[in-house]
């Protein structure tokens, strides 16, 4: 058996729509954002994950820069599979020599709402990039053992994953999802709202870097913070000039130009409550409502969420990295979670 081990690899994946995180044997050894840079003459791979992210929004006319990821399923298949390719390499770049002889062994979370072209796709990818065996598991599913809720008992809790590309609302009791909820409006849609405000109120063109560094630095989810960062120095182009300019803008705008995505979320979290079972709202009402995923980081969002349902919220201690622990506590116990696996 420990000859067996020692050729046994074993890789967790969160292919996520803004960033990848790879688990290999219980640890993550690679965390970039999905994204790659092809040569257009060549039609090669130039440059994955941070190095092809420097060159987003600053390429000419010979490089372009994909992500092969939209709404939390795969829009490019040969670039999603160059990348699972490329980041797979980033984890051998220290191994021995019997690297190319282990044999690979691979679990991928996918959105609860995936079709099975869809899911076919992800499995084919991963198969391609060299996994002898694929496994795939729901996100939402990951979140809660990532988070360290015992899905297994007789106990419902509900799980709000805030991913890049889509949302996943789900209600888990005995080792499956009883219901859920998937839309595709996440942190892209924020993103794109903040570009559509800078540009609409302040005549201001930025690019998609800039206003995801907007959402970092002063998103918020409630105009009312009881710690609200400091204004924000946002520099673009002038609409009516072409001039480059600087403005500052403050969290309570961003709050604003949130609301309409925020309220869609808020309308799919009510949705899914009012398709959980009885017995297992009565859970829901004891346990609350744990939230993961890079989208709960925004600031104010658990205490929106709290107002809108009248339920405890719980932000998990490490949102972004919620999904992929979990799908590594599940690869390395295959067989206590064997049943919640979709096996290609």
């Amino acid at each position: 058996m420990g000859l067996f081990n020692l050729f046994q690899k074993e890789i967790a994946i969160d292919l996520g729509t803004a960033n990848t995180i790879i688990i290999q044997n219980g640890k993550i050894v690679v965390d970039e954002p999905s994204i790659v840079a092809i040569d257009i003459k060549t039609d090669n791979i130039i440059a994955i994950g941070k190095k092809a992210q420097q060159m987003h929004g600053k390429t000419h006319e010979n490089i372009k820069t994909i992500r092969p990821l939209k709404d939390g399923v795969i829009a490019d298949y040969k670039a999603t599979e160059a990348m699972i390719k490329g980041m797979i390499r980033m984890t051998q770049e220290k191994k021995s020599m019997f690297s190319s002889l282990s044999k690979m062994r691979m679990m991928i979370c996918i959105p609860s709402g995936i079709t099975e072209v869809e899911k076919r796709a992800v499995s084919d990818s991963a198969q391609h990039a060299g996994a002898r065996e694929v496994y795939l598991i729901h996100e939402p599913m990951a979140a809660a053992i990532g988070i360290g809720i015992d899905v297994l008992e007789p106990m419902g809790n509900m799980i709000i994953d805030i991913g890049g590309g889509t949302s996943e609302i789900a209600v888990i009791a005995l080792g499956g999802i009883v219901c859920d909820k998937s839309i595709r409006v996440a942190g892209d849609d924020f993103t794109a709202d903040i570009e559509e405000y800078m540009r609409r109120q302040h005549n201001i063109l930025i690019g998609e870097r800039t206003a995801e560094m907007i959402k970092i630095e002063v998103g918020a989810a409630s105009t009312e913070l009881d710690d609200p960062p400091e204004d924000y120095a946002v520099r673009g182009r002038d609409l009516m000039t072409g001039i480059p300019k600087e403005i500052t803008i403050s969290y309570k705008e961003i709050a604003g130009a949130l609301d309409k995505s925020l309220t869609k979320i808020e309308e799919a979290i009510l949705s899914a409550l009012e398709m959980t079972p009885p017995e297992l709202s009565a859970d829901i009402y004891k346990t609350g409502i744990y939230l993961a995923g890079g989208g709960s980081l925004l600031r104010g969002l658990d205490k929106r969420f709290s107002l809108r349902t009248q339920l405890p919220i719980h932000v998990a201690d490490e949102p972004l990295r919620s999904v992929v622990r979990g799908t590594g506590i599940a690869l390395q116990n295959i067989e206590k979670f064997q049943f919640l696996m979709k096996g290609i």
